[in-house]
């Protein structure tokens, strides 16, 4: 059986006293959420998330992230793909932090790469409405891309919704925004470019009476991270990856 060793990736980390400015930096070009964060000796000490940092204004070049760092409880190399769920829902991160016997930081476990194992390893009983998140952040197609990547920057959320005169008409997600990269700002301004010209279509949803071991099975094969709910037209929630672990039993 499989364990965290084997989904280990390398994850951004940092020391305490590294300035504000630099882990934003690397976080809001990598459209990454969290980074580890350590002693200066590899150990281990806890995390920072991308919207703590960007509370510091940009003209503060002085603050560290020794003020921002959360914490976190890490895995081992041996812990099961359930024992790590267990520590992403607990933690309330996008990953988890993987230390060896000294609590130094050799790794990260993202959820991306083991969703794919819980959603074929356990039987997910329930609705999508059971599960699936019923305050939902849209943009709409007129939107500026510069906006909305602002946005997802802030909200942490890896795909928004976009809609067009009440109606959903495509989502706008972070690989959207990379792979055609005119959502940096451009030195004479903010970028002009569309949502509408950059967002996914037609989206794949689901509706709310829909069985949840099915979106999580559709979200596996499509490699999709949000999953909008409709109902009929209307945008009723939104599912995501962390919604689908609430029914994933807990490890004793």
């Amino acid at each position: 059986m499989k364990k965290a060793r084997d989904f280990m990736v390398e994850v951004p980390h940092f020391k305490h006293d590294e300035k504000v400015t630099k882990v934003r930096s690397v976080l809001r070009d990598a459209f990454i959420r969290e980074a580890y964060v350590h002693d200066g000796k590899g150990r281990l000490l806890g995390y920072v998330d991308i919207t703590g940092v960007l509370r510091v204004p940009a003209t503060r070049s002085d603050v560290t992230i020794e003020g921002f760092v959360k914490e976190v409880t890490p895995a081992t190399p041996d812990d099961s793909v359930e024992r790590v769920v267990k520590l992403i829902r607990m933690n309330g991160t996008d990953s988890v932090p993987v230390v060896d016997e000294q609590e130094r930081v050799i790794g990260g476990v993202r959820l991306p790469d083991i969703f794919p194992v819980i959603a074929s390893r356990h039987s997910l009983d329930g609705k999508v409405a059971d599960y699936m998140s019923r305050d939902v952040i849209s943009c709409d197609a007129e939107d500026t891309v510069q906006k909305i990547y602002n946005l997802i920057v802030e909200s942490g959320y890896s795909a928004i919704p976009v809609m067009k005169k009440r109606r959903l008409v495509g989502i706008i997600s972070r690989s959207d925004l990379l792979r055609d990269g005119r959502w940096r700002p451009a030195r004479e301004g903010p970028a002009k470019t569309k949502v509408e010209n950059v967002m996914t279509t037609p989206v794949i949803t689901v509706s709310p009476g829909d069985e949840l071991q099915q979106a999580a099975g559709i979200m596996v094969k499509h490699d999709i991270s949000r999953l909008p709910v409709l109902d009929g037209d209307r945008l009723a929630g939104i599912l995501d990856r962390h919604d689908v672990l609430k029914a994933v039993p807990q490890e004793a």
